[in-house]
């Protein structure tokens, strides 16, 4: 084989390959959801809630980014596994104007809820542009709870013994954890729900053991292989996805997220978590 046929053949076959890949990071892996199942260990947890399943879903970005057909079809998939509890952890739609309101309850339409309660958090962007306008989220918030969602804005929620707080979002307009945080009883089971991990460097917590619950990052979406994503929209670059031991008796756990900022995805599929409740040995 002459240079000049080696060089043609090997830019072909590149070529080939980048049209593969390309092909595979827009329209297979955006919609390849991988449920996640892990346990989770809860300090205190009464024994009513042994064995339970808390399902998290995270960042379904209603709008016209992506087809969020399959978001219903994801959320009917979840349906099917009869989760006891299921928390939302923010960023219901990718905010452009008022039309992602009547999308958004198409989509609500289907929502995934638990047996024993559905809770939610509100994310940045829930805020609208530039996560400033607060009619947006006060607009979400409204849906979402016609829908049976409980949205805890800087509040708690007890469900059977296992205390629920949920913080706003980070960037909103609306972020005063202290209102929540005032009320824990670390004598009691807890779990924290907010969907910034970068929350988790604030000075916010009041002395908090156990688990912290998030989203945001998307797991940067994009991941090469053995490296860390490189665009990833926190400023601790440690909080990129799955479980993080903060080592203070916090430990966090970041979704990848169900749907995606850009219809775009590689070594980074999108989860929905569900999590057994087990006591803390």
């Amino acid at each position: 084989m002459n240079r000049k046929t080696f060089i043609k053949k090997a830019f072909l076959g590149a070529l080939g390959l980048g049209t593969i890949s390309g092909l595979y990071t827009w329209q297979i892996e955006p919609f390849w959801l991988e449920f996640v199942r892990r346990k989770l260990p809860v300090k205190n947890l009464p024994s009513s809630l042994v064995g339970k399943t808390l399902m998290q879903i995270s960042d379904i970005h209603i709008g016209n980014r992506f087809d969020y057909q399959y978001i219903i079809d994801s959320f009917i998939q979840a349906q099917k596994l009869k989760p006891d509890i299921v928390v939302y952890t923010g960023d219901y739609v990718s905010y452009e104007n008022e039309k992602q309101f009547e999308q958004l309850d198409e989509v609500l339409t289907h929502i995934v809820r638990g047996e024993l309660g559905t809770f939610a958090v509100l994310g940045n962007h829930d805020y609208g542009h530039k996560w400033s306008e607060e009619h947006v989220a006060i607009q979400i918030t409204d849906q979402l709870n016609r829908a049976g969602v409980n949205v805890l804005q800087n509040a708690k929620a007890d469900i059977q013994g296992l205390n629920i707080l949920g913080f706003d979002d980070f960037w909103g307009t609306n972020f005063y954890p202290h209102k929540v945080m005032d009320q824990y009883d670390a004598s009691q089971a807890n779990l924290v729900l907010c969907h910034n991990p970068d929350v988790c460097d604030a000075d916010v917590w009041n002395q908090y053991q156990g688990w912290i619950l998030s989203g945001h990052t998307h797991g940067g979406q994009c991941k090469p292989p053995f490296l860390d994503p490189p665009v990833i929209p926190v400023k601790n670059k440690n909080y990129t996805a799955g479980e993080i031991d903060l080592n203070d008796g916090r430990k966090l756990y970041i979704n990848r997220a169900l749907g995606h900022l850009w219809q775009v995805r590689f070594n980074v599929r999108p989860e929905i978590t569900i999590f057994e409740l087990t006591t803390e040995a």
